[in-house]
């Protein structure tokens, strides 16, 4: 919704994932790190290609740790954003999620895994509908 208000480019992270990622996440099977740099990687190369590029876009991505965040903040020109949201809230909303190949059983172990931005990014709560977030990201990174 964002990427479409822009006008911008919007690529989900998930599509980026290696065969043997989506095999494990459908099997329920928690990815570990070694499993995560190299699709990392790829997205580090998508965000740089964008810049050089002069091509504006937006990347959702459950970057859970700081050192992933890291890895793809490539230069000041990429802002992070993240979509906080209580596990009960994000538990029933993929619930309602059709047609994706991450087992919803693997949220607790993405919770166990996430280490909160400590700063450098926006938080927006997504107990707010679309609209509201979307809304406070644009106001918040003057968009």
């Amino acid at each position: 919704m964002l990427a479409a208000e822009l006008g911008w480019e919007f690529y989900d992270a998930d599509e980026f994932h290696p065969p043997a990622n989506i095999e494990k996440m459908r099997r329920g099977i928690p990815l570990a790190d070694a499993d995560r740099w190299p699709w990392l990687e790829r997205l580090n190369e998508l965000i740089r290609t964008c810049i050089a590029q002069g091509r504006d876009a937006v990347l959702a991505c459950s970057a859970l740790k700081e050192s992933y965040r890291r890895r793809l903040q490539v230069s000041g020109e990429v802002e992070l954003v993240y979509l906080k949201g209580e596990y009960e809230l994000i538990a029933a909303r993929l619930k309602e999620r059709q047609g994706h190949f991450m087992n919803p059983e693997l949220l607790r172990s993405q919770f166990d895994t996430l280490e909160e931005p400590a700063g450098g990014a926006l938080v927006v709560d997504v107990a707010q509908s679309p609209a509201e977030v979307v809304r406070a990201i644009r106001g918040a990174l003057q968009l």
